[in-house]
């Protein structure tokens, strides 16, 4: 009994540590006897005691790194900090666990140079505005050079640009005055529109006058025609009147009377009546042989 307890104590002893299970997204890279004996991915495995070892325990999920911020000088000879990010992943264990010694360190120092080589190329405003083509050219590099140690680059990003201080001040003083220079261009463009719609708004309104006077006076005239024809009217329809009742020369003469009364209640001072009344009479027959003529 105690020697199947024993047994049992040296089995659990043996067995158990060597259990291993494989979380997922993760590889374990095995060695036997020294050797590279083979890959366990996710699941249960059993190493032989004594002979079988995990040599590296791999994360295959996508790894960021933010290197620290390099010095690099420009083409111009201007010399700036610039600090990048790699996005990588691991496709082979094996080859990342023998390719290289500590590929974290590996990859950083490649970025470094890369990174130089690249901005050595390029003028200080170039680099500034050329961010995209730095990625991009810095990836392709990354990515081929990585591919002997089981590495995936699939994005580079340089996350910060950092000239001199004193490049910093002339940049700063460039674009102040840039600004500036576009907000004269744009109070220049906002005067001239103002003074083209005021001098459009006075316009439309000397127009509009003229043609109010001009109305104004046709209506003013067309009222005056037609009080005139009116006063015409009815001047012909009084005469048509009188020549329709065939006036006799008393009636005539009274008419006559009536119109130098009226006559005299006027502005003016001085009236001439004829001597002899008989005259009037003879006006009223002169009268009333035109209306004969006429009629």
């Amino acid at each position: 009994m105690e020697i199947l307890i024993i047994i049992l104590i040296v089995v659990a002893v043996l067995v158990i540590p060597n259990i291993k299970i494989v979380p997922q997204a993760k590889s374990y890279v095995i060695e036997r006897v020294g050797s590279y004996f083979q890959t366990w991915t996710n699941g249960l495995h059993i190493k032989i005691p004594f002979l079988d070892r995990v040599a590296n325990q791999v994360t295959l999920k996508e790894i960021v790194k933010d290197f620290a911020p390099q010095p690099v000088i420009t083409k111009d000879n201007v010399t700036m900090q610039i600090d990048t990010v790699v996005y990588f992943q691991i496709t082979d264990p094996k080859l990342y666990t023998y390719g290289v010694e500590n590929p974290i360190n590996a990859i950083e120092n490649l970025t470094a140079t890369t990174l130089r080589n690249i901005i050595g190329e390029l003028e200080l405003d170039e680099t500034l505005t050329s961010r995209d083509l730095i990625n991009s050219k810095m990836r392709a590099i990354l990515d081929e050079a990585t591919d002997p140690w089981g590495i995936k680059v699939n994005r580079v990003e340089v996350k910060n640009i950092i000239p001199p201080r004193d490049i910093q001040e002339a940049m700063e003083k460039q674009m102040r005055a840039e600004r500036e220079r576009r907000e004269s261009i744009l109070k220049a463009e906002g005067e001239k529109k103002s003074a083209i719609l005021i001098a459009e708004g006075e316009k439309e309104s000397a127009i509009l006058r003229a043609e109010a006077k001009k109305e104004a006076q046709i209506k003013e005239a067309e009222g005056e025609a037609e009080a005139l024809l009116k006063i015409k009217n009815a001047e012909a329809e009084g005469i048509k009147i009188i020549k329709n009742a065939a006036p006799d020369e008393k009636i005539i003469t009274m008419r006559s009377l009536e119109t130098l009364s009226e006559v005299a209640n006027g502005h003016a001072t001085k009236i001439i009546v004829p001597s002899d009344l008989q005259n009037i009479a003879t006006l009223g027959t002169t009268i009333k042989e035109m209306l004969k003529d006429e009629k």
